[in-house]
């Protein structure tokens, strides 16, 4: 791939700062050094913010300058000496550019100048997060429009405009003259669609009653092969060899599209259910949460409760290896429910309508830290249920795995008579 990426453009910033030279910086991301050096250029922006506890001034003279009172913005500084004002450059005749001389040289930029913190003039650096922006503007505005001479455009112009305000479908008029137009109907509708004719989707008449179709995003599967042997089937006959092991459910509750998420385990043996906030719905917030759960109950309680883990096929679960390999070893299996089939991990399906009692459909997660999922889960995990008696989970997990498990997974036993499960729990 010829095109710097985000982590090369961050290299070279890095490096820069460590007044590194180009060659070495080169040799770094296995570029060459005019690659190098047309990336600095390109991208380098201007920096006017002065030096600490002295405001920006370029004046070649502003040494020496006995000038006062020249602002009338400023009358308060009529005592003052105008080179100790920024803005003293924009009225005095005498005002002169200095410019530093060491950015003709490479670098080009102040990055690594151990002068920056005093100097007044004008500096130029280097930020690895503003080119990589200004580089995907650059890429999205050159593949925009149409791939048309103006000459082209013309002559389409020409032959099908006034025939599509006669009355004629784009259709028509391609059958028509198909011998002379090179063009595909949908390519002449995206023409008009966009105003590049003098026709317009008001002179089409079916066009204006067809609204725009509502486009699903799509996103990409991490690891697209992660559902070899890892299948529905795959977990029944895994269950049946392992028959004393402990299986936990795993899913995502949204709130508004968009914003943070819960991602919900139930363990199948208790009913006991977690549930972490996410701030966005990625494989990467999947992974942190089972590694942060790793390092605090450590990997022989770990193994214990997390042995198999049934999930949808959702794409923030599609990376399955980073979470089955805690430390150096493969300590947990996860296995994919059927394509549309929640019903095969119907415990955590159904125990969403705890939380929904609580946080109800549609509304937005962003306000509630985890502290909150945590006080909520508490309260969901302490409220009996007859299929165990009349007991909680969060007591039949406790007598399984101990108190302090509970506690180092964020959650406590509520009293009875003081479970709330309404909105007002959390305001």
């Amino acid at each position: 791939m010829s095109h710097l990426t985000l982590e090369e453009r961050q290299t070279i910033e890095l490096s820069l700062n460590n007044s590194d030279p180009l060659n070495v910086i080169a040799d770094a991301i296995n570029k060459s050094r005019s690659t190098v050096s047309r990336e600095i250029r390109k991208h380098l922006f201007t920096d006017c913010s002065g030096a600490y506890g002295r405001c920006f001034n370029d004046c070649i003279y502003r040494a020496n300058c006995s000038h006062t009172g020249m602002c009338i913005d400023h009358p308060e500084c009529v005592s003052k000496r105008c080179c100790l004002c920024s803005d003293c450059r924009k009225v005095c005749p005498e005002y002169k550019k200095e410019l530093c001389a060491k950015l003709d040289l490479p670098p080009y930029v102040c990055n690594g100048c151990p002068d920056k913190a005093r100097c007044r003039l004008e500096k130029k650096f280097y930020r690895a997060a503003v080119a990589q922006k200004e580089y995907s503007k650059l890429l999205k505005e050159s593949r925009e429009g149409f791939n048309l001479t103006e000459e082209e455009l013309l002559i389409i112009d020409a032959l099908i405009s006034e025939l599509i305000k006669n009355g004629q479908s784009i259709a028509h008029i391609l059958q028509n003259e198909k011998n002379i137009i090179e063009y595909s109907e949908s390519t002449l509708r995206r023409l008009v669609r966009s105003g590049a004719l003098k026709a317009r989707n008001i002179d089409l008449p079916r066009q204006v009653r067809f609204r725009p179709r509502k486009s699903k995003a799509v996103y990409k599967k991490i690891d697209k092969k992660c559902r070899i042997n890892r299948t529905y089937e795959d977990f029944r006959r895994f269950c049946t060899e392992h028959p004393e092991i402990s299986i936990t459910e795993m899913d995502t509750v949204e709130g508004k599209k968009g914003g943070a998420v819960l991602l919900t385990i139930i363990f199948r043996n208790c009913g006991f259910m977690l549930a972490f906030r996410r701030e966005r719905n990625t494989a990467q917030s999947v992974i942190d949460c089972f590694k942060g759960m790793y390092e605090k109950l450590g990997e022989e309680v770990y193994k214990k409760l997390f042995a198999v883990i049934l999930t949808d096929n959702g794409t923030e679960f599609s990376n399955p290896s980073e979470i089955e390999i805690q430390g150096e070893e493969k300590i947990s299996s996860i296995f994919y429910c059927d394509p549309s089939s929640p019903y095969e991990k119907g415990r955590v399906e159904n125990n969403h309508e705890f939380i929904r009692r609580i946080i109800p459909k549609g509304y937005s997660m962003n306000c509630y830290s985890q502290e909150d999922i945590n006080k909520m889960m508490s309260h969901i995990n302490s409220y009996g249920r007859p299929m165990y008696n009349g007991r909680s989970p969060a007591e039949i997990f406790v007598s399984m795995y101990g108190e302090t498990v509970l506690h180092l997974l964020g959650q406590e036993l509520i009293p009875k008579e003081k479970i709330i499960l309404k909105p007002s729990l959390l305001k």
